[in-house]
This record gives structure tokens, C-alpha cells and sequence, in this order.
């Protein structure tokens, strides 16, 4: 390993103990506030973000929307993370001005920017998958998206195994159906909105929604960019560790 590649492997343990552990007293509270909140919010508002969802998982699955330029496979890690982290202050920078933007608006607009940001966040995700040199026009590559993407937002009683589908993707990827249609999308779902309904909501409330907006989607996409880099380095440097 190279000095660079070293501290990463010994940063990828960290997270990987870190992201492996059992939810805490307090993730247990979290999701029963969550399951709370989610009981008050209006039906239209479930039935939104329900088809936004949906709608983005059939794009990444199918379509050619997010799909981007393959980096070389021989590029050295460092010259990926770099460019990788150039890509995450854009998004962050980008979503922070967008949720500043529809949160000023008041909860119609709050509504709307759902499937904007969800948008964002795969365009992200693409990126980052080929700037580690995997190609996203993959099928199977893809799916590791959808679940990088998952695991980002999904609770702490879920991720667990949500990490270990990614830890062990090789073996994992192999059973997978080839039909896109069989993807428990309704998982998926359910886990985002979970996350991301109690951070966001607030952003509906007129007067401080423009602020919320900026922070928040802020935040949401720097969390997103740090679980796909650890996710992406663990793919690559398992092969380094071994050699």
C-alpha cells in the first residue's frame, strides 16, 4: 500500500466498526419518533415522495439519466478521492442553494423539491461510482448505488444488514435477480422517507424553511458523499489489502 492508501484502510476500519454495530438506545427512540412523525404528515405528502421515489429507482435501474464517463481503472486512489471530493462540495453547494430556494417558497414548493433533491443525490452517486472506475451502465453496479444510497439514509435497526450486502457484494451480487422489477423498492422507500421526513419537515414551516432548506440538504448530501466513498474504497482496497 502506498502511505495514502494506508491511512485510508486504517480510516475504511473505523467506519466499518462504526457502521457495523447494533442501533443504540438512541436509534431506537429516533425511529419511534419517526414512525410519530410520519403518522401526522398528510396523505398527499406520503403519496409524493412514495411515487418520487419510486420513479428515481426505475430511472437508475433502466435509464440513461445519471449515466456518466468511466475514470481508468489504473488511477491511484489519491487522484480519486480528490476528484471525488470535488464533486461532493459541488453537490453539497448545489443542494444548499436549491433547499434555500424551495424552502423560502412555503410547503408547495417544500413538496416539489423532493424529487429535485433525490435527483441530485443519484447524479452524485453516479459520479462517484466512476470516478472509483466502476461502470455504472452495469445493472449490477447500479444496484450497489441503490443500496450505497440506502445505507446512507436508512435506520440504525436496518443498517446493519444493509452493510453487510455491501461488505460481502461479490458473493451477495451473485443471487441477485436480473429483473429490475423484483428490487424491494418499497423498502427503499420507506427507509429514505423515514430518514429524511424529521429533518425536513421543518423545512416546510414558513419563515425559517429558507434556512432549514440550506443546512439540511447541506448536510444530507455530505452524509451521502462520505458512506459512498468509505463504501467505494472498501470495494477497492479489499483487493489492495490482499495483494
Amino acid at each position: 500500500m502506498t502511505p495514502y492508501e494506508s491511512a485510508a484502510f486504517d480510516e475504511l476500519k473505523r467506519w466499518q466498526r462504526k457502521t457495523a454495530r447494533g442501533p443504540s438506545p438512541a436509534g431506537r427512540l429516533t425511529k419511534q419518533i419517526q414512525d410519530t412523525m410520519n403518522s401526522l404528515i398528510p396523505e398527499r405528502v406520503h403519496l409524493t415522495l412514495t411515487a418520487a421515489i419510486k420513479e428515481m429507482v426505475r430511472l437508475v435501474l433502466t435509464g440513461a439519466k445519471f449515466t456518466t464517463k468511466k475514470m481508468p481503472a489504473d488511477g491511484a486512489l489519491d487522484m480519486r478521492e480528490g476528484k471525488v471530493r470535488e464533486q461532493i462540495e459541488f453537490y453539497k453547494k448545489t443542494a444548499a442553494t436549491e433547499g434555500g430556494i424551495t424552502g423560502a417558497g412555503g410547503i408547495l414548493l417544500g413538496i416539489a423539491e423532493f424529487p429535485v433533491l433525490l435527483s441530485i443525490k443519484m447524479k452524485l452517486l453516479f459520479d462517484i461510482a466512476s470516478l472509483y472506475g466502476f461502470d455504472v451502465k452495469d445493472y449490477k453496479e447500479r444496484l450497489y448505488i441503490l443500496y450505497v444510497f440506502q445505507l446512507a439514509f436508512c435506520s440504525s435497526t436496518r443498517r446493519g444488514d444493509v452493510y453487510r450486502r455491501l461488505e460481502n457484494w461479490d458473493a451477495y451480487s451473485k443471487d441477485l435477480p436480473e429483473d429490475k422489477d423484483q428490487f424491494d423498492w418499497r423498502t427503499f422507500q420507506q427507509e429514505y422517507r423515514d430518514y429524511i421526513d424529521l429533518a425536513k419537515l421543518a423545512q416546510l414551516i414558513p419563515l425559517i424553511g429558507a434556512a432549514v432548506g440550506v443546512v439540511v440538504n447541506y448536510r444530507l448530501i455530505t452524509k451521502l458523499g462520505d458512506t459512498a466513498m468509505y463504501a467505494y474504497r472498501m470495494r477497492l482496497l479489499k483487493t489492495v489489502a490482499t495483494t
